[in-house]
């Protein structure tokens, strides 16, 4: 047995689709067959139910799943144990983000790229619900995103800082000289605002009501860069945490007043993996990245 079939194992197991699986392990289909097939042989147990339209665990493949996993996790620790020993900070760290960390997680980037050559580090884009999904499944290291109201038992929630909802607008924008907004003050103006998927658009509905029909709302985007460009680009306004605005010169932050729902940006990992030490450096560089002198204005550490 290799630990290069049980990772092929795990991938199939994972996505209980064989092309997929070639396409996520970057061999072919044909290769992947082979090798499970091997396994199976070396176990004298079948692993898979194949069928023309699916494929499914048999009770063999349930039990050698997590045994797989954790025989593989014992193996990439003692790979990167033995690196840290070295003093160098090599192998690949796996980061997964929402779009709205995606600024300061690219600003992060570039400070470890400085520093640190041999790391690798991938990034992989998706909605909350979903990386923590890929936390449990160990195919990311760490995940970025606002804190979620619900509490689980298995990961663990590290604070990166915490916002409260603003207005955005250019600097030409007529309200870009208020030191601060109402909702009120927003009525005659058009809007663009977070789709309803996202937690900013959640923190807006909580503090406007479900009722917005006062507010001109123009459009709504599922991508908070997305929202940013409209609004650099057309003149239009917005409602989002101020960690949207990192690094864009061209627009300002305005608080809204009256704002009670607080926004807390976390860095999330399970609660029982292990550490590598290259994350422990990108914490640090996210932490710079976030910080209140570098952002434009809005958090708090």
């Amino acid at each position: 047995m290799e630990l290069r079939q049980l990772r092929y194992f795990v991938t199939v197991a994972r996505t209980l689709n064989f092309s997929e699986a070639s396409r996520k392990l970057y061999i072919t289909q044909g290769t992947l067959s082979q090798q499970i097939r091997q396994l199976e042989d070396e176990l004298s147990s079948r692993l898979f139910e194949r069928s023309s339209h699916s494929v499914s665990l048999t009770e063999a493949g349930e039990e050698l799943l997590p045994l797989a996993v954790t025989t593989l996790e014992a193996a990439d620790a003692c790979m990167d144990r033995m690196k840290e020993l070295r003093g160098s900070l090599t192998g690949t760290l796996n980061i997964g983000t929402t779009q709205s960390f995606i600024t300061i997680v690219a600003e992060a980037v570039k400070i470890i790229m400085k520093e640190h050559h041999d790391l690798k580090l991938n990034v992989s884009v998706h909605t909350a619900a979903v990386l923590l999904d890929n936390l449990r499944d160990r195919e990311i290291d760490m995940a970025l995103a606002f804190k979620s109201i619900e509490k689980f038992e298995d990961i663990e929630s590290e604070v990166l800082f915490k916002t409260s909802l603003c207005v955005v607008v250019r600097r030409d924008h007529p309200l870009a000289d208020r030191k601060s907004l109402s909702l009120s003050d927003m009525v005659g103006y058009g809007l663009v605002l977070p789709g309803k998927g996202l937690q900013s658009r959640r923190a807006v509905d909580k503090f406007v009501g479900i009722d917005t029909s006062n507010l001109d709302i123009r459009a709504e985007f599922n991508d908070p860069e997305a929202i940013m460009d409209m609004v650099q680009s057309t003149g239009l306004a917005t409602i989002i945490s101020p960690i949207a605005v990192a690094y864009r010169p061209k627009l300002k932050t305005i608080p809204l007043e009256g704002g009670k729902f607080t926004m807390t940006g976390c860095v999330h990992r399970l609660k029982d993996g292990y550490r590598k030490h290259s994350s422990e450096v990108f914490l640090s560089a996210l932490r710079d990245a976030a910080s209140i002198e570098r952002i434009s204005g809005g958090l708090t550490m």
